[in-house]
C-alpha cells in the first residue's frame, strides 16, 4: 500500500506518489529487528531476509499494470478478473541484488533474470562505473523489477537505470525494489527519474558522513553471503 508516513519527519521525501513504503506491521518491525542486530548469525540473517524479500516482491507486483481478463470457472460461470499487461523481468545489481532473485522466482517461476555489475568505491564518494550487463533481448517490452537490497546514495541505482533506459526500457516500466532506503537516496533517484517507482521495506533515518545508512544493518552483501569475516 502507498503511505504518506515518513518515519523521520525532519527529512521529507517530495516524491511520495512514486515511493511506496511497505505497510509497517509489527511483523515487519520484528523481522527487521533481527536483521539489524549485529549478533544475528548468518543462517538467521539469510532466512529472515528471504522472508522479507517475499513480502517485498508481492508488494512490488501489486503496483504493476493490469488489464481485464474474462475466464470461465469450473462451475461454468464467467469471471471478470485481471492479468498482468506485460511480461516481467528481474534485473539484479550484482552482488547484493542477487540475494533477491530466489524470492522473485518463487513468486514468478518463469520470470527472466538479468544482471548488471557496477563497481563503486568503499567510501561511496567516487562515481560508480558500469562493468557488465546481461539482460533478455526483449527487455524493452517487459516490466523491469530492479533489485538491490540497499538504496543509500542512489549512485549505483542511477547508473543501472540509465543502462536500462539505453536498452530501450521506458522509465515508467522500471520498479526499483529494496529492503532499506534513505530519504537522500529516494530523492536522488526519483528527482532524476520521476516516472519510475521505488518500493522499500523500510525508510531509514539518514546517511552519515561515511555514506553508511543509519541505523542500517551493515553491509548486506557481506552478511548475506558470509564474507564479513
Amino acid at each position: 500500500m502507498e503511505s504518506d508516513l515518513v518515519p523521520f519527519a525532519h527529512t521529507p521525501i517530495p516524491h511520495l506518489k512514486q515511493f511506496t513504503l511497505v505497510n509497517q506491521t509489527p511483523q515487519i518491525k520484528a523481522l527487521m529487528t533481527i536483521l539489524r542486530n549485529k549478533d544475528t548469525p548468518r543462517r538467521d540473517f539469510v532466512f529472515y531476509s528471504d522472508r522479507l524479500f517475499r513480502i517485498l516482491m508481492e508488494e512490488g507486483l501489486a503496483h504493476l499494470p493490469f488489464s481485464e481478463e474474462i475466464v470461465e470457472t469450473p462451475t461454468g460461470a464467467k469471471y471478470t478478473g485481471l492479468k498482468f499487461e506485460s511480461k516481467i523481468c528481474g534485473v539484479s545489481i550484482i552482488r547484493a541484488g542477487e540475494s533477491m532473485e530466489n524470492a522473485l522466482r518463487q513468486i514468478c517461476p518463469h520470470c527472466r533474470i538479468g544482471k548488471i555489475l557496477i563497481q563503486r568505491s568503499e567510501d561511496g564518494l567516487a562515481i560508480p562505473k558500469l562493468f557488465y550487463t546481461k539482460v533478455p533481448k526483449d527487455i524493452s517490452t517487459r516490466q523491469v523489477l530492479l533489485l538491490d537490497p540497499m538504496l543509500a546514495t542512489g549512485g549505483s541505482a542511477i547508473v543501472a537505470i540509465e543502462e536500462l533506459i539505453k536498452l530501450g526500457v521506458p522509465e515508467n516500466r522500471i520498479l526499483f525494489l529494496n529492503l532499506l532506503a534513505t530519504p537522500e537516496g529516494v530523492d536522488t533517484v526519483l528527482s532524476r527519474f520521476p516516472s519510475m517507482r521505488v518500493c522499500s521495506i523500510c525508510l531509514d533515518e539518514r546517511l552519515n558522513e561515511q555514506k553508511y545508512i543509519i541505523p542500517g544493518l551493515g553491509d548486506f552483501g557481506d552478511r548475506y553471503f558470509g564474507t564479513d569475516y
